[in-house]
């Protein structure tokens, strides 16, 4: 089990996605899989590029806690 301290740090690793049968699959850290359609997953990927360019603009705060709705996805 996560240790809940450490379980909502940011991560450095990057997720690993793979097309398989017409599908794309998301790989992350901790055993994370997300299957989508290509769709799906091309909308994910314009979403992760605005937010990662929005994040490097910001700097990281190291006293950032998440509350409970920084858990849902929007």
């Amino acid at each position: 089990m996560t240790d809940r301290s450490t379980a909502r740090q940011p991560r450095s690793d990057a997720g690993k996605a793979t097309a398989e049968h017409g599908v794309v699959i998301l790989e992350g850290p901790d055993g994370l899989a997300v299957t989508m359609t290509p769709e799906a997953a091309a909308r994910t990927a314009d979403s992760l590029h605005v937010a990662a360019r929005q994040a490097r603009t910001q700097g990281l705060d190291s006293t950032f806690r998440p509350t409970p709705d920084d858990d849902e996805i929007h």
